[in-house]
């Protein structure tokens, strides 16, 4: 007993030891390296380090902008910098020097200048380039965009709060179709990927993609503390019908942890978002309030964390769910899509400012080889992302990013007229309108009591649906509130060009 006493008191001073040792090492964070991207103007690019204490750090940048040196002091085996803000472009070098008795410096080359987006969730995130449609076609078009860099961090839990990323899956690269062609749910997000190329094409300029995601994951273990609390959601790990208890990646907070608060750092321009599958199942009547609240903790992090340089109302994208399995009647996923836009069926909204939301219904994918729950279509989704990011990130006019939406319904005799935001195209359905049918005026918000309300005629702005399958007291309306609503894009309701579904919606007479 004795002997294995002091066997575990060395193995913890040995740890220890290389713990202090492999700080002291003068060098940058895990998520600096060549081939990044770091924040461009009119935002300032945080760099931060390991070095021995009390030494001085001088910080300088080589390329076509002129740059001054910055000095700092190393203090508890840390240094950290801000730099001058830089115009988009490069490539640059950037040379970190420890002075004292041993001179040691690090530099990191091909360093451009651009808009860095973070892109999290759960697996449709993760899902790889190589499982798309027409995947051999866009893997070969990676060299064509080589300023758009990759970077990702591997899949990591922790119990507590981590300084940095513990290891790295993909490091700051330039991208190819073998680094983007990874096996499935490894290594490159397809969504991440193509939103990239998407928005370089816009912007001109470089753009930097840092992946943190984890398949089968809820938001809570993306969620600090914080909104755990604010939510009522603190003590509540693993109560999951379908979780086994060594599914911690599942548990509050592990991921942000481990994925997310050891980059808060990084000063950034966005982030993007695709993740509620998991929540189907999983406290999804919280996830009206968790969602929004992970955001808005993310943006108060991401500011603090990086000295003020990231905007505290940073842009945030997310998708909407998808579909899971044709003829469902079970309303988890209609509920949580509701739930994503915390109940407004819209985004941005007055809970959810500077969001934008990618509707994604209408694109199943009943043949998909990882099952329906992960269709193949990732290019529609990131290119709707795009638009939100066009619209929303930088204020581009004339831009449309969200399908119709409701602004009056009025119900009048033996019909229900619709009025929306824009111009609609509208197909004829039977089904895709529900009425909701009580005895007395009463609040509808399960499946019971919701029949058929056909659409009987359309105009430029508006549809006119039937109640006359109700004989009792209309108490509210509501479109295309199934799992699988609809084939592929053949939703009845789109914007008048057919690019943009109408997303969901309900409408209780008596809330």
């Amino acid at each position: 007993m004795y002997t294995m006493y002091r066997l575990v008191v060395l193995w913890l001073l040995c740890v220890v030891a290389s713990s202090k040792d492999f700080r002291e090492e003068f060098r940058f964070a895990s998520y600096y390296g060549d081939h990044m991207v770091l924040q461009k103007a009119p935002e300032q690019s945080v760099l931060w380090g390991y070095g021995s204490d009390g030494a001085e750090v001088i910080v300088s940048l080589e390329g076509e902008q002129e740059n001054r040196k910055h000095s700092v002091l190393v203090q508890n085996g840390l240094w950290r910098v801000a730099l001058d803000p830089v115009k988009a472009g490069g490539p640059y070098n950037v040379t970190a020097v420890q002075q004292g008795k041993n001179i040691t410096w690090v530099t990191l080359t091909d360093v451009l200048f651009g808009d860095v987006w973070l892109c999290g969730g759960q697996s449709n995130m993760l899902f790889t380039l190589s499982q798309v449609f027409n995947a051999s076609e866009e893997q070969a078009m990676a060299p064509k965009f080589p300023h758009v860099r990759i970077f990702m961090a591997a899949l990591e839990l922790s119990s507590m709060e981590l300084l940095d990323l513990p290891r790295v899956e993909v490091p700051w690269s330039i991208p190819s179709a073998e680094l983007l062609g990874g096996p499935k749910f490894t290594h490159f997000s397809a969504v991440c990927w193509l939103f990239g190329r998407y928005l370089y094409k816009t912007l001109g300029y470089p753009v930097g993609l840092v992946e943190s995601c984890w398949g089968g994951t809820p938001v809570e273990a993306w969620s600090s503390h914080r909104v755990l609390q604010k939510c009522g959601l603190e003590n509540q790990n693993l109560r999951h019908p379908y979780f086994s208890l060594n599914e911690t990646k599942r548990n509050n907070s592990v991921l942000w942890n481990a994925m997310i608060h050891p980059i808060l750092n990084m000063t950034i321009k966005g982030a993007i978002w695709y993740q509620g599958e998991d929540n189907t199942a999983y406290h999804q009547d919280k996830y009206t309030c968790s969602f929004p609240a992970m955001i808005d903790d993310w943006r108060m992090s991401f500011h603090e964390g990086s000295g003020g340089q990231t905007p505290p109302d940073f842009p945030f994208g997310f998708v909407q769910l998808c579909t899971r399995e044709k003829n469902s009647t079970d309303e988890s996923f209609p509920n949580v899509r509701w739930h994503q836009t915390a109940d407004y069926g819209f985004a941005p909204n007055p809970c959810m400012k500077r969001t934008f939301m990618a509707v994604t219904l209408d694109l199943p994918d009943e043949g998909s080889p990882w099952g329906s729950i992960h269709p193949r279509n990732k290019q529609d989704v990131a290119y709707r992302l795009t638009l939100g990011a066009r619209a929303v990130a930088y204020g581009e006019k004339g831009v449309s990013f969200q399908g119709p939406f409701p602004v009056k319904v009025l119900l009048k005799g033996d019909s229900i007229n619709i009025t929306y935001t824009k111009s609609v195209s509208v197909s004829r359905s039977k089904a895709i309108f529900e009425i909701c049918c009580t005895k007395v005026k009463n609040n509808c918000a399960s499946n019971e009591g919701w029949v058929p309300a056909p659409i009987m005629h359309w105009g430029l702005s508006y549809i006119q649906v039937s109640v006359a399958q109700c004989q009792n007291i209309v108490s509210g309306v509501r479109y295309a509130w199934r799992d699988w609503p609809c084939d592929f894009k053949a939703c009845p309701v789109y914007s008048a060009d057919r690019v943009l579904p109408a997303p969901p919606f309900i409408v209780n007479r008596w809330p």
